[in-house]
């Protein structure tokens, strides 16, 4: 085979022309003529990229590629046809491969121009076909190993065809080696040959074709569909929890009793027709009749004439939001640059937030806040924060976002960026002393996380309580960070450890993870098991008299006397309760103090949340822990810039503002990429596999699957999770304002009173119930908001040419992550919920003890 010199370049061709003519000026004309005589000029030019504006679709002019090929040697036996050939765009890959002296990629299945491979120059001609049948043979050899490959990992292709195809390649494969060993027969047997090997091959491409292009449009827009009904159902909803008359009991019986009715009607139907049931019919059915019950209340309360504001109560700017977010998932430009853009929308809806809150008049001067407030007078307007408060926090929050972008990961399709250096684990780092200030590092961060854990809890919390999960979080989570200290320790130094401890540290790297979740899972079921982490104790001495309940005449006639009586009442409660204790042993008196039972909820959420980035953290490479440590940090300063924009009603309802919403769930995002992720396969942490199973998991494929899942969405867990905090900081920030009231002036014990906080949740449970609920919905409706843009980006887009590459595994991540945000929401709700259901049965075994 002649040996040919290949220069490659990639060019656009005019939009106006289908061929370049005689007489037309080439690119790089000057390099051209200095070409020698062995040396092939090819010059692509994609059509598409000029006409359509894209990279593939169904049209001619959206699939049609210009090739240019110069040689001042004799590429063909004979003059060029008038009108050119067409060639497949997929043959140019292998054609370009061979011409190159490289492999042909695995998983094309184009066929090589073979006309290339002639041998003009030489004498006898059957050299040329010999060396066309050569290219073809290897052509075939590859594409033959990627089908056994294939079809053993998918059972798609037809099982006809499929042996068809073998057999063919086995025969031209037997010709062609018995053409290698009698070279007298060539010129009869390469007759045979090389159209055989180009009908296995073109066989094997129509094939494919017709396997891999398979579109079900019907079930497309009905997916679409149930998925826009949904996100509009969860908007619905949203409204609706607040309402007084709406009851929760209805929203899963009714649902499922109409779901299960319309699949039965819809399998009846099917089975009358003679037809194949379909399960994906039989489910999309389900769930059209699941959401008829609220589309007819929604259509009930349109009749009535209810203005539509109402029913989609969606601010301006977070609409806004939500409708770039929509429509540029359907740009592949933006889907390869979102770990650019979303940390540029995250600080955009930031500074939104501050601008507001100064906008709105709820941002003071320090100043202001230090006027002392009298009696028991209840607020009568939103709360005031300080506003260098408001924006420092702001500030800290563009600064965290600007430091975790520093993490980031470059995508396959933008060569010029490169990926940052910190992604790579400690043990591929040469230099001994880099790697041990890396090392500090790393358990400097695990340290300042245990250490800012423990100090918001003691600070809101009780690190004194007995409660099991209270001496957990004091002695098990210094071990846990023990545990993931020593692990890094032995994974970054284990190609530098002796000999004679090889085994030691092989041990101890599947006990050490192993050990770690063990100790987050044993902290989560004591968490369940005694979710209340306050402290009682009853103490001897003389109760402190002092006026609880001021004097006040007449019923609550305003909002504003309500908000003064109902806390009154509370906590004449509280003075009743600890005189009936009196009563029960009056020789000796007794005074109960529940500590920070205010905290109780938010509590117990961020100890979860503790507990699971420990394991989570494992799975990543050690410098990702700053990033975890980031991660707390930003969450707690978005937090406290939310609070502050969030009234707190005491009688309800409760809600979260739509901002705060869509700040969570972009803050999320933007944690994904800053962990080194990239919606795309090639971009998965594989090594998160093998993380306590160095030897691999045999013929297990669930925890491995586990593992890795964990890893590419622990920042989806995390967030769902933490949600409900959206809920409760407000009321947990209640302590650090102006919300903290004296006595009366004439009590002479003058003592701070402690804040109820949280427990105006507990006042009105309905209203609580249903902030939870619409917090929920109003999650799930921002990301299913992403889901259905990326689900018919994937539709619309199916002919694209970046639809494998970009569009499609963007979906396919972006239902995984929902079914993860979804599981961590429910996770996250259900333990306020036991929380909430422990306080409760607290209570009363208080009440009935001492009624005993």
């Amino acid at each position: 085979m002649q040996k040919i010199s290949v220069l490659l370049f990639l060019a656009w061709r005019p939009a106006h022309s289908g061929q370049w003519h005689p007489g037309t000026p080439l690119p790089n004309q000057e390099l051209v003529e200095r070409l020698e005589n062995d040396t092939l000029l090819v010059v692509i030019g994609d059509h598409g990229m000029t006409m359509s504006g894209d990279h593939g679709g169904d049209s001619e002019l959206e699939i049609s590629a210009a090739l240019f090929l110069y040689s001042p040697a004799a590429l063909f036996p004979s003059a060029p046809p008038e009108e050119p050939e067409v060639i497949p765009q997929i043959s140019l890959v292998p054609t370009l491969a061979l011409l190159l002296g490289l492999p042909i990629p695995f998983g094309n299945i184009g066929e090589v121009i073979a006309e290339l491979f002639s041998e003009v120059k030489d004498s006898q001609p059957h050299f040329s076909a010999l060396a066309q049948a050569s290219a073809l043979h290897l052509n075939a050899q590859q594409v033959s190993r990627f089908l056994y490959t294939y079809s053993a990992a998918a059972q798609d292709l037809q099982v006809k065809e499929l042996h068809r195809l073998q057999n063919l390649f086995s025969k031209a494969s037997a010709d062609y080696q018995r053409l290698l060993q009698s070279p007298q027969r060539a010129e009869a047997a390469l007759q045979t040959v090389i159209p055989e090997l180009q009908q296995f091959l073109r066989g094997v491409q129509a094939m494919c074709l017709e396997s891999w292009a398979r579109f079900s449009l019907i079930r497309m827009a009905v997916g679409a569909a149930i998925l826009a009904a949904a996100c509009f159902l969860c908007l619905l909803v949203s409204q609706w929890a607040t309402s007084p008359g709406f009851c929760f009991h209805r929203l899963l019986l009714i649902p499922m009793a109409w779901g299960l009715a319309g699949a039965i009607v819809c399998a009846g139907l099917l089975a009358t027709t003679e037809l194949k049931l379909d399960p994906v019919i039989l489910g999309a059915m389900a769930a059209v009749g699941s959401l008829l019950p609220f589309l007819w209340k929604a259509w009930a309360d349109w009749g009535s004439k209810r203005p539509l504001a109402a029913l989609l109560p969606i601010p301006g700017p977070v609409l806004l939001l939500l409708l770039i977010r929509f429509a540029a998932f359907f740009s592949d430009s933006f889907v390869v640059a979102e770990a650019r853009a979303t940390p540029f929308l995250l600080g955009s809806l930031i500074l939104l937030l501050v601008v507001r809150l100064h906008w709105e008049g709820r941002l003071l001067p320090p100043k202001l806040l230090t006027i002392p407030r009298l009696g028991f007078s209840a607020p009568t307007g939103p709360p005031r924060h300080n506003g260098v408060q408001a924006l420092g926090l702001g500030v800290g929050l563009l600064l965290c976002i600007r430091l975790a972008g520093l993490f980031h990961r470059c995508p396959e399709e933008t060569p010029a960026c490169r990926s940052s250096p910190w992604l790579s684990p400690l043990a591929s780092m040469v230099g001994g002393r880099a790697k041990n200030l890396w090392y500090g590092a790393c358990v400097g961060a695990l340290v300042a996380l245990l250490a800012a854990v423990r100090l918001w809890l003691r600070r809101y919390g009780d690190l004194k309580s007995p409660e099991p999960p209270v001496l957990f979080v004091r002695w098990g989570l210094p071990v846990m960070v023990l545990g993931t200290a020593a692990y890094w320790a032995l994974a970054s130094g284990a190609d530098e450890a002796p000999p004679r401890l090889r085994a030691l540290v092989a041990g101890a790297s599947v006990v050490l993870p192993r050990a770690v979740a063990g100790l987050a899972a044993s902290g989560l079921m004591l968490l369940l098991w005694r979710p209340v982490t306050v402290l009682v104790k009853a103490a001897t001495g003389a109760p402190k008299s002092r006026t609880v309940l001021a004097p006040f005449s007449g019923p609550p006639t305003s909002q504003a006397d309500l908000d003064y009586v109902v806390p009154q009442i509370y906590r004449h409660m509280q003075e009743e309760f600890r005189g009936r204790l009196e009563r029960a042993k009056p020789q000796r008196p007794l005074t109960v103090a529940a500590r920070q039972l205010g905290s109780v909820y938010s509590a117990a959420v961020v100890t979860a949340l503790t507990l699971l980035a420990f394991p989570l953290l494992l799975l990543h490479a050690e410098r990702i822990s700053l990033v975890f440590l980031l991660l707390f940090l930003q969450s707690f300063l978005l937090l406290h810039l939310l609070a502050a924009g969030i009234p707190i009603t005491t009688p309800g309802p409760f809600t979260v503002p739509w901002q705060a919403v869509s700040a969570w769930a972009l803050m999320a995002t933007q944690t994904f990429y800053s962990t080194g992720h990239q919606p795309v396969f090639p971009a998965i942490h594989w090594h998160a596999a093998f993380v306590g199973f160095p030897e691999g998991h045999g013929s297990s494929t669930w925890l491995p699957a586990l593992l890795v899942g964990a890893n590419t969405f622990a920042s989806h867990l995390l967030f769902a999770v933490g949600c409900p905090l959206l809920l409760l900081w407000p009321f947990l920030c209640e302590s650090q304002g102006p919300q903290k009231r004296r006595q009366p002036p004439g009590n002479e014990a003058e003592e701070e009173e402690e804040p109820l906080m949280e427990m105006r949740l507990r006042d009105v449970p309905h209203h609580f119930n249903a902030a939870l609920l619409q917090l929920g919905l109003k999650y799930l409706f921002v990301l299913g908001i992403q889901i259905l843009a990326c689900a018919l980006a994937a539709s619309v887009l199916r002919r694209h040419l970046m639809v494998w590459k970009v569009f499609a595994p963007k979906f396919i991540f972006e239902a995984v992550g929902f079914i993860v945000s979804s599981v961590g929401l429910f996770l996250g709700i259900a333990l306020v919920m036991r929380v909430d259901g422990a306080v409760n049965s607290w209570f009363r075994q208080l009440v009935l003890a001492q009624q005993r």
